[in-house]
Order: structure tokens, then C-alpha cells, then sequence
């Protein structure tokens, strides 16, 4: 039915948005409840016929029929240490921490990116002691969102497990620590890290020291792991290493043990971008040319190795991707509650800039 032909004061209806796009009103559901398995193009000429008609779902008439609410929990959760009260500083200082760090806005663009078409919205959690965990579970077991999509910062983390006892839909970015049934994306950081020290030994660096991220996060621990494995199989085994947090701060506190301890230094690997720009500033600050005297390359390819001067060798983690698949596994469940346990793993690529 046109705009011409529908009675004043009606609003645009499935059929209507059906025969605009030529397919059948259960093709046009399947696609605006975001099941996957639909061809792209019929995807995509629903979407124009929505927007043509105009077509707005119910959606209070919808979810008491389907029970969704179409809100995905977006949760950034950790296992640090318990703050003393409500409001402390150490819930403070955790939210800080994230919101300073690129990694997680590329983490919700990723998500928003695929869930927005898809007439879903995301909404931010913070889970970083038991308390806000309890929080989080029982959000979800009111029904105030159709799922959770869990960034950890903590290898200790119960989050992922809380909610798997619990029958509730989740997904997490990253391998889980700890064995849970539950569907992850990850990248493979040893096969990253190799590639960064492939470069290094190309370079002819040979008193290669590097920084680490934290070593009771996972891919802290990869990272590590893989570079140590590279340099012992092409070059000088053993380097020597100090560790730090994933924040600039630490990075540039490493870079300063390591240059006292190593004088002679002529390559760095750090475990994020952030830690790599500690690094350069350190450098620097030291007399020390990047990279004429001491090559450095981070990991991530965040907005932070562009920033720095100069810009950052890194190896690329497609955090936007990763995060939009790991919302569509989450979709994939919702729509098919039996589906079985899927992990999806990237593989990182090296992007060759000025500091390395």
C-alpha cells in the first residue's frame, strides 16, 4: 500500500514494507529481529523499504509477544580489589581507566555499528566488584535486556561463569580463563607478538628488551609468550622483561627500569600502544632517537599509535570487527537458544609506521 492508498492516520505496516521490498512479511520480520542467516541484498532492500515507508516497529506490542526487550547488556567487568564503600575510589578509578583507554570505545563501536541497523541498542555496564556483579546478573534475569556482552579486564573475573550458571545468554570477547560454556571472539596475540618480533630481528635489533602487559590478564600472558618464543627460535633468547598495565603511565615506568638495567637496549616490544608511547616519551627524554637508536612497536593499533611521535609500528588487532561479531554470535543465540558454543578467532597483521 503507497502513501496515496493507506487510510490518513495509519502507520506503515510490515506488508507495506514487504511489498516495497518485493519479499514475504516473514522474510521482512526475520531480517528487523536481526537473524543472520538472510541473504545481504534482501537484507539490505528491506532496510531501503523501511526507510521509504517509514515503517517504525511497536515495539512495547512486540516484546510482551517475543519477551525481548532489544537492549544487549555491554559490560566492562573485572576482578580487582573490592572497594571500601559505595562510591570509593576504586570504582572511580576503574571507570577512569576504562574510559582512557582506545580499546574499549573501539570495542562499543563495534557494537553499535551492528547492533543500530538492527534496531538494538547496547547499554554500559560496569561490573568491577561482587556487588555490581550481582547487579548485572539480576538485570538480566528481569528480562531488562535480551543479553550480555562481556569485555574483561581480569583473568580472576566470575562474571562469565555467574552468568552461564545462570541460563543467560552471553558472549565474551576473549578466551575465557576459566572453562565456562560460553561463546568468545579472541585474536591470536602469540602468532602478533611473533610478528612483531620478526620485524625487530629484521631490522637488526639484537639487545631487544620488552614491556608486558599485565601477566594475570591472558593476553598479557600471550603476548609475552609469543615473543619470547620468537626470539628464542630466530635470535637472542630470554629478553629481558619488565612488566606493566596496559596504561601509559606504566609503560613509561617500565621504559625507565629497563633503559637503567639495559643501557645498550636497541629494541622495544610492548604489549599495547599505550605502553608504547611510554616508551617513545621515555626514549626521548633518555636522548634516544626512535627509531635510529632503539626500534619500538606496540600492539592494538589504536588511535594512540597514530597520536604518537612518531607514529607507532604496532600489530592490528581488528578490535571494530571482533566486537561486531561477537554481538552477532550474541543475536545468533537469542534467535537460536540451543545453538552450540562458538569461538571465533582473528589473526593479527602488521602495520609498518615510522617507529619501527
Amino acid at each position: 500500500m503507497t502513501d496515496a492508498l493507506r487510510p490518513a492516520g495509519t502507520a506503515p505496516t510490515l506488508e507495506d514494507v514487504a511489498r516495497a521490498a518485493g519479499v514475504s512479511r516473514a522474510t521482512v520480520s526475520r531480517v528487523i529481529n536481526g537473524v543472520r542467516n538472510v541473504d545481504p541484498a534482501i537484507q539490505e532492500a528491506v532496510r531501503q523499504a523501511v526507510s521509504v515507508t517509514g515503517y517504525a516497529p511497536n515495539r512495547a506490542a512486540r516484546s510482551l509477544v517475543t519477551r525481548r526487550t532489544d537492549a544487549v547488556a555491554l559490560v566492562v567487568s573485572g576482578a580487582g580489589v573490592e572497594p571500601d564503600g559505595e562510591g570509593s575510589h576504586g570504582e572511580a578509578s576503574f571507570t577512569a581507566q576504562v574510559f582512557a583507554d582506545p580499546f574499549f570505545g573501539r570495542v562499543v563501536t563495534g557494537v553499535v555499528n551492528y547492533l543500530r541497523p538492527r534496531g538494538m541498542h547496547p547499554v554500559l555496564m560496569f561490573a568491577e566488584t561482587s556487588r555490581a556483579r550481582e547487579e548485572v546478573v539480576a538485570y538480566l534475569r528481569q528480562g531488562s535486556a535480551d543479553g550480555a556482552l562481556i569485555v574483561s579486564t581480569h583473568a580472576q573475573d566470575p562474571l562469565p561463569g555467574l552468568l552461564t550458571d545462570a541460563g543467560l545468554p552471553a558472549v565474551l570477547y576473549a578466551r575465557p580463563h576459566r572453562p565456562a560454556r560460553i561463546s568468545y571472539v579472541d585474536l591470536a596475540h602469540r602468532d602478533g607478538a611473533r610478528l612483531a618480533a620478526e620485524h625487530l630481528l629484521a631490522r637488526g635489533c639484537r639487545r631487544i628488551v620488552t614491556i608486558s602487559g599485565p601477566l594475570d590478564v591472558p593476553a598479557g600472558q600471550e603476548r609475552l609468550a609469543g615473543f619470547q618464543e620468537a626470539l628464542a627460535q630466530y635470535g637472542p633468547p630470554g629478553p629481558p622483561v619488565a612488566e606493566g598495565q596496559f596504561t601509559q603511565e606504566s609503560g613509561e615506568a617500565a621504559m625507565g627500569r629497563l633503559l637503567a638495567e639495559h643501557p645498550d637496549l636497541d629494541g622495544v616490544f610492548a604489549g599495547n600502544d599505550l605502553m608504547a608511547t611510554g616508551a617513545c616519551h621515555v626514549l626521548r627524554e633518555h636522548g634516544r632517537r626512535v627509531p635510529e637508536d632503539v626500534a619500538v612497536i606496540g600492539f592494538d593499533d589504536s588511535s594512540a599509535a597514530s597520536a604518537c611521535r612518531p607514529p607507532l609500528t604496532t600489530v592490528r588487532q581488528p578490535v571494530e570487527d571482533m566486537a561486531a561479531e561477537m554481538a552477532g554470535l550474541l543475536l545468533d543465540r537469542l534467535a537460536v537458544p540451543d545453538r552450540p558454543v562458538t569461538s571465533v578467532i582473528f589473526e593479527p597483521v602488521l602495520v609498518v609506521r615510522d617507529s619501527a
